[in-house]
């Protein structure tokens, strides 16, 4: 691709006042039509599914080559660049943390379970979670009760458009007992894409004393996040969706010094499982209390055997690409898409099919969930979503998916279409897929 930084104002402005000649980056100020010939797309297929995996671009597949071949057989030392110090330290900038905070984990189910299996707790103890976790978060959950005989209260959420920030709030407060430990929630739900409020149940947390557990998955390459900032103690996500990394990548984030205008509590007792850099004998130092760590976490996690050395600078490549475009521009182009999206699902089924929140925008992400089908007892049958997916990629090569999620008082599991929408995606994707979809429906009701 090759974008001309002439019309670049940061470049005027310094040239007028005589100030860095430097010549910004030309990915800053390209278009998004110039950005999607980054992206190594399948022709005349229209990709709307970044929620379960993300379209590498061209540089980040040859960095994963090039750096597979350059280690292959080889027989230098294999372990120190598979630490990714430098790695780790640029990616932790562009997400406001430090190098001994972050982690390149094989992806975000593995991040979750060494967080999880972690975490410092023992019988009676209780954790509040949701069903609308992810499969790993509850699953491993349920590993710790059945194992340490902890206590696990799993709440519903509500869904649908007039959903509220402080519905949500409310619905974990009241759950809170002298018993509860962890906060466990998703920062943006895979089902129903409603995107909580994180920064308010990590106050909600932290005022009641409790360690949170975030599951970060769809959080890097779709949000401008600063994870320090939100509060949490533990974040966990993948590298292989809105971030557009190989398969197999994902980031854990784990709080390792207290900045008490983020988060004041003390650090939370954690068990680095799956590390060779854990002393071998003794302890480690003391958790620090102020703002300088007393050690490196990141390295106690990051130590765990050989790693793929070329898929951590493949996803690096990926975070640097994002950081040169601007993750900035990046949220608005995905979330005004979302919005594009939410309004054309309204106009074409009505505002009834929407299990994502519409009018509070603090919950609204470019994920959207609904049921297209007029009789609405059709969002309990999961063989009209299956054969609604299928025959859209069949027919018409468009990739979406359908999720399922319980509702709070009903028997069954109701089942949604879900669009997610990317940089890569244009508005006329998306009204090509809801303009497919009412087609569809109209066959299979």
């Amino acid at each position: 691709m090759h974008v001309s930084a002439t019309d670049d104002p940061a470049i005027t402005t310094a040239s007028r006042t005589g100030g860095p000649t430097a010549p910004a980056d030309p990915l800053r100020t390209a278009s998004f039509a110039e950005l999607r010939s980054l992206f190594a797309r399948e022709p005349d297929a229209v990709h709307l599914n970044t929620g379960t995996i993300g379209v590498m671009p061209y540089e980040v597949l040859d960095v994963n080559d090039r750096v597979t071949r350059e280690w292959n057989g080889g027989l230098r030392n294999v372990y120190p660049p598979g630490m990714y110090p430098e790695h780790r330290a640029a990616i932790g900038r562009a997400f406001g943390v430090d190098q001994d905070e972050m982690v390149i984990c094989h992806n975000a189910t593995e991040g979750v379970a060494r967080v999880i299996n972690g975490l410092d707790l023992h019988e009676g103890d209780e954790v509040i979670t949701t069903s609308h976790e992810c499969y790993s978060v509850l699953s491993n959950f349920n590993l710790l009760r059945n194992r340490h005989r902890i206590t696990l209260t799993v709440l519903t959420p509500p869904v649908g458009p007039d959903v509220t920030a402080e519905e949500i709030v409310d619905m974990f407060a009241r759950a809170i007992t002298p018993r509860t430990k962890v906060l466990a929630f998703a920062a943006v739900t895979l089902f129903t894409g409603t995107r909580m409020p994180v920064r308010q149940l990590c106050d909600l947390a932290q005022r009641h004393g409790l360690t949170t557990v975030v599951d970060g998955a769809l959080l890097p390459g779709l949000f401008d996040t600063d994870l320090r900032a939100l509060g949490p103690d533990f974040v966990t996500c993948s590298g292989s969706k809105f971030q557009c990394g190989p398969l197999g990548t994902g980031l854990l984030y784990v709080r390792n010094k207290v900045h008490p205008e983020h988060n004041p509590l003390p650090l939370p007792t954690f068990w680095p499982v799956i590390s060779t850099w854990y002393p071998m004998m003794g302890a480690p130092p003391p958790r620090t209390t102020t703002r300088v760590e007393s050690y490196n976490m990141g390295d106690y996690l990051q130590s765990a055997g050989s790693a793929s050395i070329a898929r951590g600078a493949a996803l690096a490549k990926a975070c640097e690409l994002w950081d040169r475009i601007g993750r900035d521009r990046i949220e608005r182009h995905a979330v005004a898409l979302g919005a594009h999206t939410r309004a054309r699902i309204v106009e074409r089924f009505g505002v009834e099919s929407l299990y994502s929140p519409l009018t509070d925008d603090r919950l609204t992400a470019p994920l959207v969930a609904f049921n297209p089908f007029p009789d609405r007892a059709d969002g309990w049958n999961i063989t009209k979503f299956a054969r609604l997916v299928d025959e859209l990629e069949s027919r018409h090569r468009i990739w979406t998916r359908w999720t399922e999620f319980d509702v709070a008082g009903s028997p069954h599991q109701y089942y949604a279409a879900r669009i997610c929408t990317h940089l890569y995606n244009t508005a006329e994707e998306v009204d090509l897929a809801v303009d497919a979809i009412a087609d569809l429906v109209r066959e299979l009701s």
